[in-house]
C-alpha cells in the first residue's frame, strides 16, 4: 500500500525529533511495519530529501554516511573545522554532521601520529604485513599444537612407565629361577 510524500514526511519528522518515539513504538501506534518506517529513516538521511524540506530547528539533522565511511580528506576537514570552532560551538557543529567528540578527537590524535611517523595501535596495516602476521599466526598455532601433542606423549609415556615399570629391568620369574 503506497504512502504519501506528505504521510511520509510526518513520520520521519516524528522518527527524526529527539526524545520523539522509537521506530518500533511509532510502528506499533500507526500500524506501518517497523522495517518499513526505518527504510523510509534512512533513505531520508541518505539522500535528504523529505527530511530537508520538513526541517525544524528542533530536528535532528540526517547525516549521509557513518563517520567510519568517511574519507581522509573529510576527516582532515571535521578536525581543522572542529579545531576552530569555540567550545561552545562544537556541540552543534558536531550534531549537523552526526558525530561524537570522541570520533573527532580519534581522527585528531591518528591524524598527529601518522604525521609524526607513529602509526597508531587501531591503525591499518599494509597488505605485506597483514599477510606476514597471519603466515606468523599460522606457524604459531601449529607449533603450539605440535608441542601440546608432544607433552601429552610425554605424559603417557611416565603413567605407562609408572604402571608396567621399566622396559630394561629384568622380569622376576614366577617358579623362582632368574
Amino acid at each position: 500500500m503506497p504512502y504519501s510524500e506528505g504521510f511520509r514526511a510526518q513520520v520521519i519528522r516524528k522518527l527524526a525529533t529527539p526524545g520523539g518515539p522509537s521506530a518500533t513504538a511509532l510502528a506499533k501506534e500507526i500500524g506501518i511495519p517497523q522495517s518499513t518506517l526505518s527504510r523510509w529513516l534512512r533513505r531520508a538521511g541518505t539522500f535528504g530529501e523529505t527530511l530537508a524540506s520538513t526541517s525544524t530547528p528542533k530536528e535532528r539533522p540526517m547525516t549521509a554516511k557513518r563517520p567510519q565511511d568517511w574519507s581522509a580528506e573529510e576527516k582532515l576537514a571535521v578536525v581543522v573545522e572542529a579545531a576552530a570552532i569555540a567550545e561552545s560551538e562544537l556541540g552543534a557543529f558536531l550534531r549537523a554532521r552526526g558525530l561524537h567528540q570522541a570520533q573527532v578527537q580519534e581522527w585528531r590524535q591518528r591524524l598527529l601520529s601518522s604525521l609524526s611517523g607513529n602509526t597508531p595501535a587501531g591503525g591499518k596495516t599494509s597488505p605485506a604485513d597483514a599477510r606476514r602476521i597471519r603466515e606468523l599466526e599460522r606457524e604459531l598455532a601449529r607449533k603450539d599444537k605440535a608441542l601440546a601433542e608432544a607433552a601429552a606423549l610425554l605424559m603417557l609415556k611416565k603413567k605407562a612407565q609408572a604402571i608396567w615399570g621399566d622396559e630394561d629391568a629384568p622380569t622376576p620369574a614366577k617358579n623362582g629361577s632368574k
